[in-house]
């Protein structure tokens, strides 16, 4: 295996364990709120405290991260997050599951910060797109097995029974990442070449990076919310047992939300070639495709119609995997490209999931889950703006990334 195919399978398998150990929560919802004894919007609060330490601790790694061996860092920030998942299963009480799912958040966004730009500047502009997306493939499949799993397991041994599971793969994959991957760009840059502070202050003028950013968060709102509530809004609304809701809005994810990553990757990569606005064009259609879906998804009371609904909505949320991280890259100099990352992770969880799962748990305690998850689904329409407004702004293309 060449270093660069066994960087990518190291830095996939991790977040792949990284999707499995922050969705395995949401599976077990109804077993924690029975045990514990919790609201709603308690609920709610157990996925936003893990958004607020991710999106707070982002940019501390991101300022290290681009200035030392990033593989220290991967590997270290997979050790904690494991480390804390084990810790989920003797949480006491509330407060000591808050405390968990809150350290989970350090470790992932240790890894998830410093990830896809090491990933990407090992592969040429052309493939991008593609092996960003490819990438970003962990995300559906490893949520779905966080609820499949989660589900399951929780159904038959408890929840406590499915953090302990979910936790131990992270620990060994976190030792491989430390011995196994290297971090090449120290190699090929002089030490001197390091990022300043004007550096960082020149991400927060770049207007079409922050519109990208902008137009991602409300993207991750919906997914926040839709990922932190499906699996309660089956089981009440689709009269699903917890096991059954977990696998079938799973299956939903890893089929849908893979077909939607790789389908979006894959049509960036072309639409490159007739034009430098193609990753917008893709956040476009994937933000206008939402609506009806949607809207027909949490209307009807036919299942089988619902399902395929919500299904083509998930293919619509995951269209933009890819194109958002290479428009990233393509956007911002090479030397800040952890911090830029950093920055796009700290705003798209300020603005999106830090929020969105405990507003629906909200909304649903005050008019139902039903119209709490309809209104958060509204988000697209000014992430359409902030797409639009990105694509005016941006008037470099993508096959001339700074240096």
């Amino acid at each position: 295996m060449t270093n660069v195919k066994r960087l990518f399978w190291i830095l996939f398998l991790l977040n792949l364990f990284n999707y499995i150990d922050r969705q395995v929560l949401y599976s077990v919802f109804p077993l924690i709120q029975r045990d514990l004894g919790l609201s709603d919007l308690q609920l709610g609060t157990l996925a936003s405290v893990f958004m607020l330490v991710y999106m707070c601790y982002a940019p501390l790694v991101g300022y290290f991260a681009d200035r030392t061996q990033r593989q220290k860092w991967i590997g270290a920030s997979a050790l904690i997050w494991s480390a804390a998942t084990l810790a989920c299963a003797a949480a006491k009480n509330y407060a000591g599951l808050l405390f968990t799912r809150g350290l989970i958040g350090v470790g992932e966004a240790g890894f998830t910060t410093i990830a896809q730009p090491f990933l990407a500047e090992n592969y040429p502009k052309e493939k991008r797109a593609t092996i960003l997306a490819a990438f970003g493939l962990a995300l559906p499949a490893g949520s779905a097995l966080g609820y499949l799993l989660g589900g399951l397991i929780g159904q038959h041994w408890g929840w406590r029974a499915a953090f302990m599971l979910a936790g131990v793969p992270g620990l060994f994959l976190g030792i491989l990442a430390l011995t196994r991957l290297k971090d090449q760009r120290r190699l090929l840059q002089p030490p001197a070449d390091k990022p300043v502070a004007k550096d960082y202050l020149a991400l927060l003028k770049n207007k079409p990076f922050l519109f990208i950013c902008l137009a991602h968060a409300m993207i991750t709102f919906i997914i926040g919310g839709l990922s932190a509530w499906m699996p309660t809004y089956l089981h009440r609304y689709l009269e699903m047992d917890v096991a059954r809701a977990g696998a079938i809005f799973g299956a939903l994810v890893v089929v849908c939300g893979a077909a939607g990553t790789y389908i979006g990757g894959k049509l960036a990569d072309k639409l490159l070639c007739a034009t430098p606005k193609a990753y917008f064009w893709v956040m476009a259609l994937a933000l206008a495709g939402l609506a009806v879906p949607a809207w027909t998804g949490i209307q009807t009371g036919n299942v089988p119609l619902a399902l395929t609904c919500f299904g083509l909505a998930i293919v619509c949320l995951f269209l933009p995997t890819g194109p958002i991280a290479a428009a990233i890259v393509a956007s911002t100099r090479a030397k800040v490209h952890s911090m830029a990352f950093a920055v796009n992770i700290f705003l798209i969880h300020a603005l999106g999931d830090a929020l969105s799962p405990v507003l629906v748990g909200q909304a649903s305690d005050m008019w139902g889950l039903k119209t709490a998850v309809l209104l958060c689904c509204t988000a697209a329409a000014p992430g359409l703006a902030f797409t639009w407004l990105a694509a005016r702004l941006e008037r470099r293309a993508p096959e001339t990334p700074l240096p």
